[in-house]
């Protein structure tokens, strides 16, 4: 198994307790599954590089040496917290809150597990559950506009393309960390009507028309109602209501 180059820790309450700093590895979700066991709740794997990193739906994440922050976190949430909304809401809004520490800009959550800044994508999520829940996160830092572009991603962007000035990975995954803490302490606290709402506040989508993609290929549109781990409300163009489950939901967003 690959040897880690060094180790961090960061003064939290679980997650990032222990940081296991990697040069390179195939891929940190595939390591920290390895490493999962019930001492391992809370550690976290950060790589310099990945030459096989897995995105959702099977897509490949790639991304400059060193230019990303890109980190696995391995937890054993109780049951009640199960749930791939939950999860991924609670790190999407973990990460919104550490890019506004780290550029005081805002980033909106794109359905299910991106974020964006200014319509550009800064960060990805892939949640995965085997015998502990993995959560995967890459966050762009330091690539210009120019590197998107020449690796065909021009609806990509970076932290230091949003705010003028490199970003350090140590402060990045500090900042990342301690987010992660924070909302998973609000969790396991019960307080996940307090995450939701922040997860509702960073779609952008309450209030507005949207178009709903369903898992079963199935998609309607209406304007959406509510927002919570428990069901999305849309008031449909014949005025009834439809509340669907998140986890039913493949994609949704504003119908323009």
């Amino acid at each position: 198994m690959t040897t880690p180059h060094t180790e961090w820790q960061f003064d939290t309450r679980l997650i990032g307790r222990r940081v296991l700093v990697f040069d390179e590895v195939a891929s940190s979700n595939t390591l920290a599954h390895q490493l999962a066991h019930p001492d391992a709740n809370g550690l976290v794997i950060l790589a310099q590089n990945q030459t096989g990193g897995r995105g959702q739906f099977g897509r490949v994440w790639q991304s400059r040496p060193g230019s990303s922050l890109l980190v696995s976190v391995v937890l054993f949430p109780p049951a009640e917290l199960l749930r791939a909304s939950v999860l991924t809401a609670w790190a999407a809004v973990a990460v919104g809150g550490a890019v506004y520490d780290l550029t005081g800009v805002q980033a909106r959550i794109k359905w299910p597990n991106d974020l964006l800044i200014r319509g550009k994508k800064v960060c990805g999520i892939l949640i995965e559950q085997a015998r502990a829940v993995v959560a995967g996160i890459g966050l762009n830092l330091n690539q210009s506009a120019d590197e998107f572009v020449a690796a065909g991603l021009p609806d990509a962007t970076s932290l230091a393309a949003v705010s003028g000035a490199g970003v350090d990975l140590r402060a990045a995954a500090g900042a990342v960390v301690r987010h992660l803490d924070d909302e998973y302490g609000r969790l396991l606290a019960g307080e996940r009507g307090a995450v939701a709402a922040d997860w509702t506040w960073r779609t952008g989508l309450l209030g507005r028309r949207v178009v709903v993609e369903l898992t079963d290929g199935g998609t309607f549109t209406g304007r959406m109602l509510d927002m919570g781990f428990d069901g999305l409300e849309v008031e449909t163009p014949a005025g009834g209501r439809r509340v669907v489950v998140p986890e039913t939901v493949a994609h949704v967003r504003a119908d323009r």
